[in-house]
């Protein structure tokens, strides 16, 4: 049973930007991942997906993004909604062109092509004028200092941070409403990480992206966040504000991935 806590914080002025409901996943027709997982996220908002490796995160994500197909699996119940609209079945670059963009774990570049080759490769889905190419360039620069040293730098020669950089800038581009982060943190420092996840917080605060965080580090992302969900062998354990979840003494034995 999901356990509930109240969301003291919840507004009725707030917009329903995302609206998962029931969803149940198979891969290959018969090995079901996720059972039963309901989730929403409000314009604007930073939500995290918590649980241990193997909890059902990224299929979460990927059906959500209409990468699901690409490894074999179905979403065999249930009902995914954005901005109202259904989206199930969606190919996943319509999903792109229409606000929600997936950074997939593992930090996915093009290793022979340069940082800002890369971020080029994003930018012309929505086919900017040359001026307003430069304009967008020189945003990911300013969020992303980084990236603007190594701009010439192919990809592959770059730092495994400056590669999750670059896989968050090279998403940017494409102008989304709703980015799905899957484990951010992995692999890296900790003083790289904690640099990823305040930019995410600017972006956040001052573009208005709305950020659904697959993540392990359950107290990385519960600082960040607003509010959270728990998953545990495929289905929603529990879920309330970040605050709330924060501050149970339990959540360690609830979420089997978390260490205090």
């Amino acid at each position: 049973m999901t356990a509930t806590l109240p969301t003291t914080d919840a507004s009725p002025a707030l917009r329903k930007l995302l609206d998962v409901s029931n969803i149940e996943v198979v891969y290959g027709g018969a090995i079901l991942a996720v059972a039963d997982v309901s989730l929403t996220i409000n314009a604007g908002e930073i939500v995290a997906l918590l649980g241990a490796n193997g909890a059902g995160k990224s299929t979460v994500l990927k059906a959500i993004s209409g990468l699901a197909a690409a490894d074999r699996a179905t979403v065999r119940r249930g009902h995914v909604h954005f901005d109202g609209e259904t989206i199930l079945g969606t190919p996943a670059n319509r999903l792109t062109a229409r606000g929600i963009v997936h950074v997939l774990e593992g930090r996915h570049v093009f290793a022979h092509l340069t940082v800002e080759e890369n971020l080029l490769a994003a930018a012309f889905l929505h086919r900017p004028g040359h001026g307003e190419l430069k304009r967008q360039l020189d945003d990911i620069y300013a969020w992303f200092p980084r990236l603007k040293d190594k701009r010439r730098t192919q990809a592959g020669l770059t730092s495994g941070g400056e590669q999750q950089m670059l896989a968050i800038g090279r998403a940017l581009l494409t102008r989304p409403r709703l980015v799905l982060l899957d484990e951010p943190s992995m692999g890296l420092a900790p003083r790289i990480v904690q640099e990823i996840f305040e930019i995410i917080v600017r972006l956040n605060q001052e573009k208005g992206t709305a950020f659904l965080l697959a993540e392990q580090n359950a107290a990385l992302s519960l600082a960040h966040a607003k509010r959270a969900y728990v998953l545990e062998s495929g289905r929603v354990a529990l879920e309330g504000s970040a605050s709330e979840l924060a501050a149970r003494d339990d959540l360690h034995r609830i979420y089997l991935g978390y260490r205090a």
